[in-house]
């Protein structure tokens, strides 16, 4: 029990705030926009912990932000002076060894995030309808994370850096006609040069932040217009309570708030370990070749990109022809976009699919992971046709989708969600 003094200042705090909060509400929708996307924004209640992962995406994104910003204020993009103000930044700077560590162990955790964000829309069918325009823009998203880290990787100006964006870059030569004037301009130069550095660096920390800014707010957008998918598929607002409110519904505010608290506590405990005991996870997150300074004359023994870009890189080197494999790498990635209407299933989550599709799924998964394992060993006969076989795996389960989709055996949708409390 406070005093009546207390009382009275309370009183008057709470109303300073309220009016304050009426001022801004008069020239700006702050309260209309917290309650449309939080507080009154209603989420299936059944949701699990694969829905950690979009929150946790959001959350990469902001460290990604804020360490990259920091970075900046010592960095130096020349060819002369990258090398060194990296180098500067991790010795010098105060706390700089950190900022830096966390935006490279940042890179590698996004990609982890958003690979599980992605094989939660395929566990329960969250790309197909009403959510196909969502799953697009998600896919926007993960174009432009691939692009960001693509400009990025070359900014330390290390040996594997320099080495890695030429033979990327060089992938570009293979397409027919305008290839060549394409690698060309993708550099601004004959060659890896100084101009190419400029251009990447104004790429990853302008370009492609902006336009990463649009998406993601899109698909946040796109994701309240249409609501969450939940593990059973059930569309939650075609079952309402005379309030008009979803009755499988909880508000996303307090209850999923708290809960994605939980989720970030754990993953800052898993970041903070990487950070402080392996940030350069042997060689997987910082490659051992970087901590030299880039060098035309001097080819690193194994050149391989990072690797989250690896699956795909052992698509590329499984094909003889240079142009068919950067044809199927580059299909490789696009395929995912087509998946709403490759997909002919007449359920959507996996708790109700037939045997065929888990099988396909969980094939697709392996060969995705041996696929990135296979892009980082060497080229040998034996490493090559094993990544000849898992390509054919990746790939035919979105050829034959239609097919296996379409005929496979299903169980019987409930029409509200499955819920138990706990």
């Amino acid at each position: 029990m406070g005093t009546a003094t207390e009382k009275v200042a309370a009183r008057t705090g709470g109303g300073r705030l309220a009016a304050l909060t009426g001022w801004i509400d008069e020239r700006f929708p702050m309260t209309k926009l917290w309650k449309e996307q939080v507080s009154e924004y209603y989420a299936p209640k059944n949701m699990n912990f694969w829905y950690f992962f979009g929150s946790l995406a959001l959350f990469v994104l902001v460290i990604q932000f804020v360490t990259g910003i920091f970075l900046t204020m010592n960095y130096k993009p020349s060819a002369a002076d990258a090398f060194g103000s990296v180098e500067y930044i991790m010795r010098d700077v105060e706390w700089g060894w950190l900022i830096r560590y966390m935006h490279s162990t940042g890179a590698s955790a996004f990609f982890v995030v958003v690979y599980l964000h992605m094989f939660r829309a395929l566990l329960y069918g969250s790309y197909q309808k009403p959510r196909e325009l969502l799953w697009i823009i998600g896919m926007l998203i993960y174009f432009a994370l691939m692009a960001e880290a693509f400009f990025g990787y070359l900014l330390p100006w290390g040996n594997m850096s320099y080495w890695g964006a030429q033979v990327i870059v060089s992938l570009f030569g293979a397409i027919p006609v305008v290839g060549d004037s394409l690698t060309e301009w993708i550099r601004g130069d004959f060659y890896i040069s100084d101009v190419t550095l400029n251009r990447f660096f104004a790429l990853h920390v302008v370009a492609i932040p902006l336009v990463l800014v649009f998406l993601v707010v899109a698909h946040l957008m796109a994701l309240h217009e249409v609501g969450s998918n939940n593990p059973d598929g059930v569309e939650i607002k075609k079952v309402k309570g005379p309030d008009g409110l979803p009755l499988d519904g909880i508000p996303f505010h307090p209850y999923y708030t708290v809960k994605d608290l939980i989720g970030v506590g754990v993953f800052l405990i898993l970041f903070s370990l990487v950070i402080f005991f392996a940030p350069t996870m042997g060689g997987y997150f910082l490659e051992h070749a970087n901590f030299d300074p880039a060098n035309p004359l001097q080819t690193p023994p194994h050149i391989a990109p990072v690797w989250y870009f690896t699956p795909f890189y052992a698509i590329l080197r499984a094909v003889p022809s240079k142009g068919l494999g950067a044809a199927l790498m580059g299909l490789a990635v696009v395929l995912f976009v087509f998946l709403p209407w490759l997909d002919r299933g007449k359920v959507k989550s996996i708790r109700y699919r037939g045997p065929l599709f888990k099988f396909f799924l969980y094939s697709f998964a392996i060969s995705f992971l041996v696929l990135g394992w296979l892009g980082l060993q060497p080229p040998t006969p034996l490493f090559t046709n094993l990544a000849r076989f898992f390509t054919v795996v990746y790939f035919a389960f979105f050829l034959l989708m239609p097919w296996y989709t379409s005929i496979d055996k299903t169980k019987p949708v409930p029409t509200r969600v499955t819920y138990h409390a706990h």
